[in-house]
């Protein structure tokens, strides 16, 4: 299976901003341009990098068309990007401006049959399911939805719908443990290894509290695909190119 890591720019209101546990009232804005981060992105070596819609993964509506369009324009990375996809047009509109891959996240947990379709008819190479979890209190794995700030009323948890979607032959799953994000607290690996466990055919993308190169060796050696890697990066705690060497020895 192949490593990959994927720094990260989540938008809000056209900066770059990082959220503590997905709290849009405890945000960190950052005075870097968009475009000009994911060309130096691009420059250090990455291949891949994921752009997330703030905004529209609360309300809906994907807002980056023209930044998507320009970074595939400037930089050569694949995109991997979402944030507010609720409709078939919207998966199509970001295809057409040229996403590498689309993330559903909200959608994806309380419609999987819809979802199920999309995956059926555009491949699996195509679409990214991200369930974004937060532990309860009697220890399941619950899908918070709309930019975490709703609970999923359907009953679904993590464990559930990943064992469907691998199930229907689904590829990439990029699951954010929501209490980590943004705390640089480190990698919740158990919760990695739970979902390898569960779903082995799955390329789980681990995010949320990656805060050095020892963690990356760690999230690699449970046998995630890849990470996600956000406010490490832009608050300068590693180099990506280091990052990037790292993950090519692993």
């Amino acid at each position: 299976m192949s490593w990959d890591l994927y720094p990260a720019l989540d938008i809000r209101a056209g900066r770059v901003v990082r959220l503590r546990q997905g709290d849009y009232a405890q945000e960190t804005r950052y005075d870097t341009d968009p475009l000009a981060q994911a060309m130096h992105y691009a420059e250090a070596g990455a291949r891949w990098m994921h752009l997330v819609d703030l905004d529209a993964a609360r309300a809906g509506g994907y807002t980056l068309i023209p930044l998507l369009r320009t970074i595939k324009a400037e930089t050569g990375l694949a995109v991997q990007t979402g944030g507010g996809v609720r409709r078939e047009t919207d998966l199509l509109r970001l295809i057409e401006a040229g996403a590498d891959r689309v993330v559903v996240g909200s959608l994806a947990v309380q419609e999987p049959e819809q979802v199920a379709g999309w995956i059926a008819r555009y491949g699996a190479g195509r679409i990214t399911v991200a369930l974004d979890t937060r532990r309860d209190a009697s220890g399941r794995w619950q899908l918070p939805v709309h930019g975490w700030t709703q609970s999923e009323a359907g009953g679904r948890t993590l464990d559930t719908l990943a064992a469907a979607y691998a199930g229907i032959g689904l590829k990439h799953l990029l699951c954010t443990d929501i209490a980590r994000d943004g705390m640089l607290a480190g990698p919740n690996l158990a919760l990695y290894a739970h979902l390898r466990a569960l779903a082995p055919t799955l390329a789980v993308q681990a995010s949320g509290g990656v805060r050095d190169l020892a963690d990356l060796r760690a999230v690699q050696a449970c046998g995630c695909a890849g990470a996600v890697l956000g406010k490490a990066l832009l608050d300068g705690r590693f180099d990506l190119t280091d990052a990037l060497r790292e993950a090519a020895v692993c």
